[in-house]
């Protein structure tokens, strides 16, 4: 049984996956209080499962870009768990972990997740492609300092905020697509999916080294 955590933003998210199924899964809107919210939350995930923590075989974790200090959170609790318990751990891009179910698309795919003060970490994926392809590195930009460095169309998933789907609106029009809330959320269970995936390949990371992604 594969523990995924994702604290990367204030939208969190934490899922039990078996190989074959989700079992168990979590989103919620955290608003900076992953620390305290985290583990009570995980104890909560197995117990809807009925899972044990010695039931555990592997953790998944997001390892950013997103949030300084949330992204950190998730990495410290999973390399706890794994370094006490003797468990691999596979680190996942949260942007990989987003763009996932979009693909492959009939469009280039913009992953973003909120930064803060109006801007997005962010990258571009090849819209053909079964796993996610990156096509540039990770930026970190505002929307104006963001859509002159790709090209329409685009399809756009994260955090978009209001008024920024307002502006690709008014700016690109039907270039710009942009999935509803709900299918353009980011869910653990498909970073444990991806996690599962290296770690039946025998891809996976040394915990002591694994390092967050940051950007700025």
């Amino acid at each position: 049984m594969l523990l995924s955590l994702d604290t990367a933003t204030q939208n969190a998210s934490i899922a039990l996956y078996d190989g074959e199924s989700v079992v168990a899964e979590l989103n919620w809107r955290s608003e900076r209080r992953h620390t305290v919210e985290l583990a009570p939350q995980v104890e909560n995930l197995l117990r809807l499962a009925n899972i044990t923590p010695a039931d555990l075989t592997a953790l998944g974790v997001s390892i950013g870009p997103g949030s300084y200090t949330g992204t950190r959170i998730a990495l410290s609790y999973a390399k706890g768990v794994v370094l006490a318990r003797n468990l691999p751990l596979i680190g996942i891009s949260t942007l990989d972990a987003l763009a996932y179910p979009h693909l492959p698309a009939s469009q280039p795919l913009c992953a973003l997740v909120a930064a803060g003060r109006g801007r997005y970490c962010w990258t571009v994926y090849a819209p053909n492609a079964e796993s996610p392809q990156r096509q540039t590195d990770f930026g970190l930009n505002k929307l104006p300092q963001l859509l002159p460095q790709i090209q329409p169309p685009m399809r756009f998933v994260g955090e978009l905020s209001p008024e920024d789907k307002a502006r690709l609106g008014a700016e690109w029009g039907a270039d710009a697509i942009i999935p509803s809330p709900a299918r353009s959320m980011r869910r653990a269970g498909v970073l444990a999916e991806l996690a599962w995936d290296r770690l039946q390949g025998g891809d996976i990371d040394d915990p002591l080294s694994l390092s967050p992604i940051y950007l700025g």
